[in-house]
């Protein structure tokens, strides 16, 4: 039964957080588990059904309920449908289905014009006065990432050990990204560096060992 399938296929992956997938991975899935029931209540009144009955039409009329009923924008209907395609491919691997109803699902994934801040503006996020500690700490991460390229994930888990000398006698960052696991070398730019001095004395990050103190 699909919605049996699916929840063991979670169990899998939670199980396996932190060595092979990011709980940003888990939440994904267990958000497409839960639109696949909330759909199967919809159009069936089924809280699962066999997998057998997984067709394209079935594909078609869920890509229908996340467009519709749950107003997913284009991307995000695609992406769920994408997540859906793993538990069809588990299914086809054990031969529990015997063709695959998303062979003639087509990706429509639409290129998304990204906005970026100009160096203006990043100079004004950096002169502005917060009322608050908390608000200084929250922007002063936000250029950080700006200055390195660094996700939020990334910046949080940044240790002191993780800022290394390169051959050029620079400071530079040395990690792992969380998502992609892939090692990069980012150079650290004189106002990342500022940043960096800035909470050098911070107690939280003394006693952890990380650059910064991040918030949740």
């Amino acid at each position: 039964y699909l919605i049996e399938i699916f929840k063991d296929h979670n169990k899998k992956v939670e199980a396996l957080i932190g060595k092979e997938f990011a709980k940003g991975t888990l939440c994904r899935y267990k958000t497409s588990l839960k639109h696949t029931q909330d759909f199967l209540k919809w159009k069936y009144n089924l809280s699962d059904i066999d997998i057998k009955k997984v067709d394209h039409a079935f594909i078609t009329e869920y890509e229908f309920y996340l467009r519709s009923v749950r107003k997913c924008a284009n991307n995000s209907a695609v992406k769920y449908i994408k997540n859906f395609g793993k538990i069809i491919r588990i299914c086809l691997a054990n031969r529990w289905l015997t063709y695959n109803p998303l062979m003639n699902y087509k990706n429509k994934v639409k290129t998304v014009d990204r906005v970026y801040l100009t160096t203006d503006e990043l100079q004004e996020i950096t002169n502005k006065g917060m009322v608050t500690e908390r608000l200084t700490q929250v922007r002063d991460i936000f250029l950080f990432c700006c200055l390195t390229g660094l996700a939020y994930a990334d910046v949080k888990k940044l240790r002191k050990v993780d800022l290394v000398t390169g051959v050029d006698g620079e400071q530079w960052i040395s990690i792992k990204r969380q998502k992609t696991n892939i090692p990069s070398r980012i150079p650290i730019l004189p106002a990342a560096t500022a940043l960096i001095q800035r909470y050098a004395d911070h107690p939280q990050c003394e006693n952890s060992g990380r650059v910064f103190p991040v918030l949740s």
